[in-house]
């Protein structure tokens, strides 16, 4: 049984044909120039899309979204309440944060809480401000608007590197974020599995957001199941776990073994728990509406997107 599904970050519908956003940015040199005005400007833009995005969700029966990190350009370099056009800014995430619609955030790679020095300050610093995001949504701090990241690097001893991840998220984080944040099992077996993860939940409560396609790639000695329940038992609401298909198995026999699919083949097992998903292929909302029956009458550009995707599974299919 699903709750909740959703995507992440885009809407295709709406930026093919309508250019709404939620990433306008800009290279380092243009911050420089323009500065906290320009940053500010973007921002304004990006949430005014981010309302339009979850109000397109809950027309279509998406009540959940991965929001794009990126809301605010070079966000390491000030914060939010700094902004000139903060007052407008703060009015508009209030409303997004009204709606009945479950919002989360999935930060980069880049985020090592197990670091040191300035890793580990850049880090704290990306965290905090998607917490302030929510704040100022005025969304109570839980899992239940989770900001999830990855564990990191081993950096040689699993044991040890987790160790320092406990004690970075206890000394160095907010209250606010740390009852916001989860950690997500690898693809790698050189990383995390939900198994290695259960130690950080042990020390520091984290919950544990179990990736299905990242557990095929990694099992670790665990059915997906076990590694299912394990994580699920983890959670004190109700649980956001991803899901996506293998672009190797269904698209591309030469992509990598990590690919996400551009579209939905199959449907994840719930094992009958309550459950919210994100699906994580390349074609988004339009990858649901399909597999549910829904696909609408696409315009002509994004007609070709849909044929671009059509032909690359097509060649696909011929080299098996």
């Amino acid at each position: 049984m699903t709750s909740n599904i959703g995507y992440a970050c885009i809407n295709l519908t709406l930026q093919v044909d309508e250019k709404v956003m939620t990433n306008r940015g800009m290279i380092k040199k243009t911050f420089t120039e323009k500065g906290i005005q320009y940053a500010s400007q973007l921002a304004l833009q990006n949430v005014h899309d981010l309302l339009r995005i979850v109000d397109w969700n809950l027309a279509h029966g998406f009540r959940l979204f991965r929001m794009s990190s990126d809301l605010f350009p070079w966000a390491s370099e000030y914060r939010l309440h700094q902004l000139p056009d903060f007052t407008e800014i703060r009015a508009t995430l209030e409303e997004i944060g009204a709606r009945p619609i479950r919002l989360t955030f999935h930060p980069g790679p880049f985020n090592h809480l197990a670091g040191q020095g300035k890793t580990l300050d850049n880090t704290v610093t990306d965290l905090e401000y998607q917490s302030d995001v929510f704040d100022t949504m005025g969304l109570t701090p839980s899992r239940w608007n989770k900001i999830n990241i990855h564990a990191g690097g081993t950096y040689g001893d699993k044991v040890a590197t987790l160790t320092r991840f406990a004690h970075n998220f206890k000394t160095r984080l907010s209250e606010n974020l740390r009852a916001r944040l989860t950690v997500e099992n690898d693809d790698r077996v050189t990383l995390y599995s939900v198994q290695d993860l259960l130690f950080l939940y042990e020390q520091i409560g984290t919950s544990i957001v179990f990736d299905y396609f990242h557990h095929a790639l990694h099992p670790d000695n665990q059915t997906q199941e076990e590694a299912f329940q394990m994580a699920y038992d983890t959670w004190d609401v109700r649980p956001v776990f991803h899901y996506s298909d293998s672009r190797r198995d269904y698209e591309d026999p030469k992509a990598r073994k990590e690919a996400h699919a551009d579209w939905l083949y199959t449907a994840p097992n719930t094992y009958g728990r309550d459950l919210d998903i994100v699906f994580e292929s390349k074609m988004k909302e339009l990858s649901i509406l399909r597999i549910r029956g829904e696909e609408p009458e696409y315009s002509p550009k994004m007609q070709k997107l849909i044929e671009a995707a059509a032909v690359a599974a097509d060649l696909a299919g011929t080299t098996d």
